[in-house]
């Protein structure tokens, strides 16, 4: 039986948070966890303004109250004045994560030069992943699963959550393979 796990996802939006749109950030993100994660998933969602006080506190309450060992955030990421995601994110961040920005960029950049433009960090708070991901269904899916030429960022989840001392994330293959050194893989469940 897999680990069960407690996700956080939150999507950031003055305009969908008051209902002028849908979201479509939170479904996206449970559509791909759910069919790329083997584990019993607990989602516990947010949709929350562009505010960067708000979304300090809300990572915050997810990781320390709601005791989320991800948190994948969606939108204001962009250099926008309102785009204050990444700067909410460090600041509640014991540990910043460069390596997941870096690719989340480059793998964007096969799909739209203004993939320079955004400005998503990964930070570690306790025993959390907090990723902040492209605000678009199509750019989340490109940026967790990638593409045959850039390997998705998810793929190296579930080992940082392994090192951080989390649930034992298990992928399904097809999906998203995880990657983890031989001396890390839990042998197969029947």
């Amino acid at each position: 039986m897999s680990d069960p796990v407690r996700i956080g996802i939150v999507s950031i939006s003055d305009r969908a948070s008051t209902g002028v749109y849908e979201d479509k950030g939170l479904p996206a993100l449970k559509d791909w966890l759910t069919a790329a994660l083997r584990n019993p998933i607990e989602f516990v969602p947010r949709l929350i303004p562009d505010d960067e006080g708000g979304i300090s506190a809300t990572l915050i309450e997810l990781v320390d109250t709601e005791r989320c060992h991800l948190v994948l955030t969606t939108g204001g990421t962009g250099p926008a004045p309102r785009d204050v995601t990444p700067e909410a994110t460090l600041a509640v961040a014991d540990r910043v994560m460069p390596g997941f920005g870096e690719q989340m960029r480059q793998i964007s950049l096969h799909f739209v030069p203004t993939a320079i433009l955004s400005r998503q960090v990964a930070v570690i708070r306790g025993q959390a992943l907090i990723i902040n991901l492209p605000g678009q269904p199509k750019a989340i899916a490109e940026t967790l699963a990638g593409h045959e030429r850039a390997s998705g960022i998810f793929a190296a989840v579930p080992y940082c959550i392994d090192l951080i001392g989390g649930p034992y994330l298990e992928t399904r293959d097809d999906v998203c393979k995880a990657f983890r050194p031989k001396s890390a893989q839990r042998r197969a469940q029947s």
